[in-house]
């Protein structure tokens, strides 16, 4: 398979696919400075506000992030009082994850910050030109994949 695409660094879609997200990752990393959590972090707690009771492993699936990545984010979550670890009865190393009563009221201050994040990002936008790009983005992905 030959590349059609200049050759020029800074030109190159896949460093243009990385500044963008790193300036989605600093702009919602200000949006949620107020909460002292991280992007990551918010994630977790909108997946678990979502659905509650996950284990680690299905946390780490979700928001595809190795285990290890999840466990350190886990942990600093749960010192901050906003989730806790329900262990398994029949497997001690087996837990499952459930946000406090403090982690569900940070969940309805988290998710606006994250969709006034995804307003700012789609603006301009029509929503024939959002499908495509989303269709566009699905099918790099997938070609990552291969």
């Amino acid at each position: 398979m030959g590349c059609d695409c200049k050759m020029d660094l800074l030109d190159n879609i896949a460093v243009l696919i990385h500044d963008v997200k790193l300036e989605v990752a600093m702009y919602m990393a200000k949006s949620l400075a107020p909460y002292d959590i991280t992007p990551e972090q918010a994630f977790i707690i909108i997946l678990l506000n979502e659905r509650d009771g996950l284990s680690q492993g299905e946390i780490a699936s979700a928001l595809r992030k190795d285990k290890s990545s999840i466990t350190r984010m886990l942990v600093s979550l749960e010192n901050k009082g906003l989730m806790h670890k329900i262990t398994s009865s029949y497997d001690r190393r087996y837990y499952k994850v459930s946000l406090t009563d403090k982690g569900k009221s940070l969940a309805a201050n988290v998710i606006p910050c994250i969709s006034g994040t995804i307003d700012v990002l789609q603006t301009g936008f029509s929503l024939e030109e959002m499908n495509e790009l989303h269709r566009l983005l699905m099918k790099m992905r997938d070609n990552m994949k291969k």
